[in-house]
C-alpha cells in the first residue's frame, strides 16, 4: 500500500515513525508547510518516545531510511498536490484542515485512492470506530472518519454498559495538553486555551457527546462530556459516570469489562487491577485500559475509570484501519 501523510503534527510524525517499521506499507510522501529540515529534526528526536531508532537522512527534499525514499512536500493547499502521479493508495489526513467531506474530497480529486482522517470528521462523513462498527466499511467508502482518541476510548465503554441500560452518562476526560494550547498566556479565540498549558488544569470545549450520540443513537440527549487539559505531556484518563436502569455490583461491572478485554475487544480494550498512573500507559496500544481498582458502584450509579495513551493508542487504531483497508483491496 502506497501511503502519504498530510500534516506532520504529533499524530502524523508518530505514524511516520511506526510505519517505517511496517514492510507491508510504503510511505511515498509527506506534506507539511514547516521547514523540511525542522521536520527532519522532529522526526529524529521526540521528547516522549525518544530518538528514532532507524537512520533517517534528508537529501534534496527526500527523507531516506534504508531503501525507502520519501518525498517531503510543502503545499499549503492539498488540491495542488499530484497524488495521482505518485500513485497514492491512501492519504492519512493529519492536518485537521480537511475534516469535512468537501475538503477531504480535494485529496481524492488530486488522485488519492482513499482518505483516512485522524479525527472525528463532519456529519457528512460516516463515523466508524475500529472495534465497534468498522465492519460497515465498504469497498466504495473513499473517506473514512475513525473518530478521535476520546471517542475511541469511550464508545466501547458506553456500548458495554448499555447492555444493562443507560439512563444518563457524564464523561470528564483528563487529558494531557496539546499543540492547540499555549506555552505562556496569550490571545486565543477560546480564552482558556490561551492560558499557559503547563501551569493550570484547563477546561476545553469538545464534541465528544455529539460523536457518541451519532454512534449510539439510543443515548441521544443522555450524554454530556467535558475535558480538562492537565499539565502532563502524555496520557489521558476518562472519568465516566453512568446512571443505569437497574441495580448492579462492582463485581458484575468489572466482570463485564474483564471478559470484553479478553474476548471481543482483545487488543482494543485492556483491563487491569494494578495501581497504575498516567506514566505507566505511555506507548500502550489499547484504546482504553479499564482500571478495575477504581470502579465505584452506588445502587444503579456506576463510575468507570479508563486510561489511554492519546497518541500511541490512537495511532494503533490508524494502523488497524490500514490493515483492514489493505484486506479489502485484496
Amino acid at each position: 500500500m502506497r501511503i502519504a501523510i498530510n500534516g506532520m503534527g504529533r499524530i502524523g510524525r508518530l505514524l511516520f515513525r511506526r510505519l517505517l517499521n511496517k514492510k507491508e506499507y510504503r510511505i511515498v510522501a509527506v506534506n507539511d508547510i514547516m521547514d523540511t529540515s525542522n521536520l527532519h529534526y522532529l522526526l529524529k528526536y521526540d521528547s516522549l518516545y525518544g530518538p528514532l531508532q532507524q537512520e533517517l537522512l534528508l537529501n534534496d527534499n527526500y527523507f531516506i531510511s534504508g531503501e525507502q525514499r520519501i518525498r517531503a512536500l510543502k503545499f499549503a493547499d492539498a488540491s495542488q498536490i499530484s497524488w495521482g502521479e505518485m500513485d497514492i493508495d491512501i492519504v492519512i489526513e493529519c492536518s485537521g484542515k480537511y475534516a469535512n467531506k468537501a475538503a477531504a474530497t480535494k485529496h481524492l480529486a488530486a488522485g488519492a485512492g482513499k482518505v483516512l482522517l485522524s479525527t472525528t470528521g463532519s456529519e457528512d462523513i460516516p463515523l466508524l470506530i475500529y472495534g465497534f462498527n468498522h465492519h460497515r466499511l465498504t469497498p466504495g467508502t473513499d473517506i473514512i472518519s475513525p473518530g478521535g482518541c476520546m471517542t475511541n476510548c469511550s464508545t466501547h465503554v458506553l456500548y458495554i454498559l448499555n447492555s444493562i441500560g443507560i439512563e444518563s452518562a457524564q464523561l470528564n476526560v483528563l487529558h494531557s495538553y496539546t499543540s492547540r494550547q499555549e506555552l505562556v498566556d496569550t490571545a486565543h479565540s477560546q480564552f482558556r486555551r490561551g492560558r499557559a498549558a503547563a501551569e493550570s488544569m484547563i477546561p476545553v470545549e469538545i464534541d465528544l457527546a455529539s460523536s457518541l450520540e451519532r454512534l449510539l443513537p439510543p443515548l441521544k440527549d443522555k450524554v454530556t462530556a467535558m475535558s480538562i487539559r492537565v499539565p502532563v505531556t502524555n496520557g489521558a484518563l476518562a472519568d465516566i459516570t453512568v446512571q443505569l436502569k437497574e441495580m448492579v455490583s462492582k463485581e458484575k461491572i468489572n466482570s463485564l469489562f474483564r471478559t470484553a478485554a479478553q474476548k471481543e475487544y482483545k487488543g482494543i480494550m485492556a483491563y487491569t487491577e494494578d495501581p497504575i498512573v498516567s506514566a505507566d500507559i505511555k506507548g500502550n496500544e489499547h484504546s482504553c485500559i479499564i482500571d478495575g481498582t477504581m470502579t465505584a458502584v452506588k445502587g444503579s450509579m456506576v463510575k468507570i475509570i479508563a486510561w489511554f495513551d492519546n497518541e500511541y493508542g490512537y495511532t494503533s487504531r490508524i494502523l488497524d484501519w490500514l490493515e483492514l483497508i489493505e484486506k479489502d483491496r485484496k
